[in-house]
């Protein structure tokens, strides 16, 4: 098949290179050219395991290259993903403005195709944003009707950073959200060598399913937290708690993010939930659970604080500070809220993420890191024995297999501060601290 991806960030890398790895004839959209240059050059504008190889292979193959015209990708394809951003605003409603935009100029570029078009939206929106946003933008900029047409559907992504491409082959299950059989059954044969069980659904639901798992992936980690701040003060094993409650499989419980650690981040689970906690708002509908889990999320960055207090040092190194190891998304990552936490509070902060450096040389971090948070990047250090000569207490901020050793190497005077469980079977003692177990 012949597809357009639009927007070339995180899932719109992955899904074009491995649309493209499975023989699809794809041509990624975007408004950067520094990003469409550097997909055509064979190179990802992304640090992503895996994916600076596979984009070389595509490109190399002829099955995948990148433009900024969007007219000439919906003329050349029969299928455009939408793959942009959906940010939060102030009052925790999403921007839909990128969505927009993108679904206006694939409408008007339809306007002139003779052909019928399907347009596939991987972006994360609330149940509804499809028929009042987004068919609407198409419709007026094309002149034509929804379904009779060309095709609309809602297909999202179950994509795990740092394990993105290993999640495109193996998701729990493919979703499509479209109300013609034409559309379900277009969108289904691009997954058909994907070994994964298929639900088709209407638009709503299918929008519906992806802010369900990601508001139960949110609750899960503020859970496990609590019980781990609850089992440090009893002097339980938090860990072996957990590890337990999680052998109980019926009641459809997973153990991925069942884990006591620090706050979650990242570009979907705080973005999701603020905006599903507006919709209920909206409807008068009250969602105790769910408008406790940022509150209780923001009380573990608070904890972290009062652990660096606590050790009476004021040099602090960091080690990782994207949201999770193996990727270099700053988005919302509560590393960097622990950081400008403890900045205004006069600590001297010596900071490390290799990910994180080498996006501030190629990574499409960078002008994120320049623009948001300049103050920090003028505090990284360019090795792990940078932080650790510069520090005398150390927090851990994510998995990264280098901070492994940290432990053995640390001088006496000085403190480690564990907020990912990174050293199996070690509890809270007199320099070292996890933050729940």
């Amino acid at each position: 098949m012949k597809i357009s991806v639009f927007g070339l960030g995180y899932v719109g890398c992955v899904s074009a290179a491995c649309f493209a790895e499975e023989g699809n004839e794809v041509i990624g959209v975007d408004v950067n050219p520094t990003k469409v240059e550097i997909i055509n050059d064979g190179k990802s504008p992304i640090i992503e395991e895996g994916i600076n190889e596979l984009m070389a292979k595509v490109v190399k193959s002829g099955r995948l290259s990148a433009t900024t015209d969007s007219a000439r990708a919906v003329h050349e394809t029969d299928l455009s993903l939408v793959c942009v951003g959906t940010p939060s605003n102030q009052n925790g409603s999403l921007h839909l403005r990128h969505v927009e935009q993108v679904c206006r100029e694939i409408g008007a570029a339809m306007k002139t195709k003779n052909s019928r078009h399907i347009v596939v939206i991987r972006s994360t929106m609330l149940p509804g944003t499809v028929q009042t946003t987004v068919v609407p933008a198409l419709e007026e900029t094309s002149g034509k009707q929804a379904v009779k047409d060309f095709g609309i559907c809602i297909n999202p992504e179950f994509l795990r950073e740092g394990s993105s491409l290993k999640d495109f082959y193996s998701p729990p299950f493919t979703l499509i959200g479209a109300d013609d059989e034409e559309t379900v059954t277009a969108v289904r044969s691009l997954y058909a060598k994907i070994n994964a069980p298929v639900y088709a659904t209407a638009l709503k639901t299918a929008e519906m399913v992806k802010y369900v798992c990601n508001c139960f992936h949110a609750l899960k980690v503020s859970f496990a937290n609590e019980i781990g701040n609850i089992c440090k003060a009893l002097q339980i094993d938090s860990h072996e708690v957990m590890h337990v409650f999680c052998q109980d499989t019926k009641l459809n419980l997973s153990p991925y993010y069942l884990k006591p650690g620090f706050a979650f981040g990242g570009s979907c689970l705080p973005k999701d939930l603020r905006a599903i906690n507006y919709k209920a708002k909206e409807l008068d509908v009250e969602v105790p659970v769910l408008s406790s889990i940022l509150p209780s999320n923001r009380l573990q960055i608070e904890r972290a604080v009062d652990m660096v207090v606590e050790s009476g040092k004021k040099r602090v190194g960091v080690l990782g500070f994207s949201f999770k190891a193996g990727t270099d998304d700053l988005r919302e990552s509560p590393m960097v809220t622990l950081i400008e936490t403890l900045i205004g509070k006069g600590y001297e902060l010596a900071i490390y993420d290799r990910d994180v450096s080498l996006a501030r040389l190629v990574g499409a971090n960078k002008e994120y890191i320049e623009r948001e948070i300049p103050h920090i990047s003028k505090l990284m250090r360019d090795s792990v024995d940078g932080v650790l000569n510069d520090s005398d207490v150390i927090i851990i901020g994510n998995q990264a297999s280098e901070f492994r050793s940290v432990a053995e190497r640390l001088r006496d005077d000085q403190q480690l501060i564990d907020l990912v469980h990174l050293f199996d079977g070690r509890t809270s003692s007199e320099n070292y601290q996890g933050i729940c177990w």
